[in-house]
């Protein structure tokens, strides 16, 4: 339960006479309610009432929207206060040090006042509703946003808020009434104007008010006024744990694909081939590749190693370049059978090409034309676009990666040969475990963001290549997928829970 909806069923308590004890002592309400009609007799003998204003609508059963105590009674609103009358006046009559008071100065659902601003504050040239000390302020506008307040001083408010004399009832109860979910609803429900709701005057006349006894009623206030700032109270906290909620499993996620990627999220097997002997292989493999002309040689080829002093130097295959530490570049320990690698070192990357709307159709001639994160469904492409002319071929199996614009989000080719445009890139690799690359990217890519110097947001080829992996063993690299996946299902259990 949220602190609003605690905050609503006090209130709904209150009206319903389940707040507070009644007290037999208690002046029931059918003689305040008589005090009433002698009252509005008097008014209408002076001329400040119409006849019509003593007429009593009854309120028949089938109307009465809930039980209330035996020594309180049903009344009409409209027999109390009056929806219809409102004490206009010319804004060029008030002074500049009178205050006004505008629908936004007023907190919604809290019945407190944000502001006080003077004629002097404001460029009001509108007709205002003049209000004294003590009037109960409803605004009629927007019900649902249940903007209710207690006049503290004379003033002047905008026409959408109507000024009640509520006379010998409690004007706190009489706001917390109107603030109540009962009439609150029932102001929507009857409220016209599809953009602008309102509550009009003869709907607002109409609406069932529980009196209780003017005893129980400073009681029932008494009782809200103690309990309201628990309930706040209450609500910050409950709004601190849903933020927590929400955030935790996204907070789960980075911190298990951070334990994953130094190595300490399942045990070493010290049967594992290590990741020296894996880069080595790798190193043989693509000299070979390159011999046979099969691919080109990496112009940054390199190995990274721990001198005996203990500094991390990375050494270049291109004998033209000297080695360099980069101590600063490792970010924490590895396990023994770990290695650090450029990534460009075990990976290959492909870069896409943008087609013109000429070279491009959605007929389905040719192959796929992936475009960008609208074309990323979870592991799986939307095709939508094809081409007849591809440039950038990306083959089934590769991993894809936005690069510009919405970066960092990743796919499989589930497809075969498709095209790719400039804003996604192809990852592929015959030597490692291409799941493993994704989680370690995922892990990454708000990093290769922020180091990204174009003002569209956007990661570079250099950026992939050149990011620094902790490698585990080729077997390894298996067991922690599997068990960040099982790990993450988990977390997606939790979420809908």
């Amino acid at each position: 339960m949220t602190g609003q909806q605690l905050r609503n069923a006090i209130l709904q308590e209150a009206i319903e006479g389940r707040l507070v004890l009644q007290d037999p002592s208690d002046e029931p309400a059918s003689v305040l309610l008589e005090r009433i009609r002698k009252e509005k007799q008097k008014l209408v003998k002076k001329g400040k009432l119409k006849k019509k204003d003593l007429e009593e609508i009854p309120i028949s059963e089938e109307e009465k929207p809930f039980e209330i105590p035996k020594s309180w009674e049903w009344v009409r609103l409209g027999y109390i206060i009056d929806f219809s009358k409102a004490s206009s006046i010319k804004s060029d009559y008030i002074k500049k040090t009178d205050w006004v008071l505008d629908l936004e100065d007023i907190e919604k659902d809290s019945g407190r006042l944000l502001r006080k601003k003077t004629m002097q504050d404001c460029d009001a040239k509108s007709d205002k509703h003049r209000f004294k000390k003590g009037d109960v302020l409803y605004s009629k506008l927007r019900p649902y946003l249940n903007k209710v307040i207690i006049a503290d001083e004379d003033g002047f408010c905008t026409s959408e808020i109507l000024a009640f004399d509520f006379g010998e009832i409690f004007n706190k109860y009489a706001q917390l009434y109107l603030m109540s979910p009962f009439f609150v609803q029932y102001a929507m429900n009857d409220a016209y104007g599809v953009k602008m709701p309102r509550l009009g005057s003869k709907q607002g006349n109409a609406a069932c008010f529980p009196l209780p006894p003017l005893s129980e009623q400073q009681r029932i206030v008494a009782k809200v006024d103690e309990l309201l700032p628990i309930v706040e109270e209450y609500g910050k906290a409950q709004e601190a744990l849903d933020k927590l909620n929400k955030d935790l499993p996204e907070k789960l996620k980075k911190s298990i694909l951070q334990e994953a990627i130094e190595g300490r999220l399942i045990p070493q097997d010290p049967k594992d081939e290590p990741a020296s002997v894996l880069l080595d292989n790798i190193r043989k493999e693509k000299a070979k590749l390159v011999k046979e002309k099969k691919i080109k040689a990496a112009k940054n080829e390199s190995r990274i190693c721990r001198t005996e002093d203990g500094h991390w130097m990375e050494h270049f295959e291109d004998k033209k370049r000297e080695d360099v530490c980069v101590d600063g570049e490792i970010p924490f320990d590895l396990p023994k059978s770990w290695e650090w690698s450029r990534l460009g070192s075990i990976i290959s990357l492909l870069s896409g090409r943008d087609l013109s709307p000429e070279e491009y159709n959605d007929k389905k001639i040719g192959i796929p034309y992936i475009t960008g994160a609208s074309n990323f469904n979870n592991d799986s492409l939307i095709e939508n676009r094809w081409t007849p002319n591809p440039i950038a071929i990306s083959k089934k199996g590769d991993l894809l990666i936005t690069c510009k614009g919405t970066i960092g989000t990743m796919a499989y080719n589930n497809i075969g040969d498709i095209h790719i445009a400039r804003q996604v890139m192809a990852i592929s690799s015959d030597f490692v475990f291409l799941q493993y690359i994704r989680f370690f990217l995922m892990n990454i890519v708000f990093k290769l963001q922020k180091n990204a110097k174009s003002m569209i947001p956007g990661i570079s080829r250099e950026d992939i290549l050149q990011a620094l992996i902790p490698l585990p063993p080729l077997a390894e690299q298996h067991r922690i997928v599997s068990k960040i996946e099982e790990l993450m299902n988990k977390i997606e259990k939790l979420k809908e829970k």
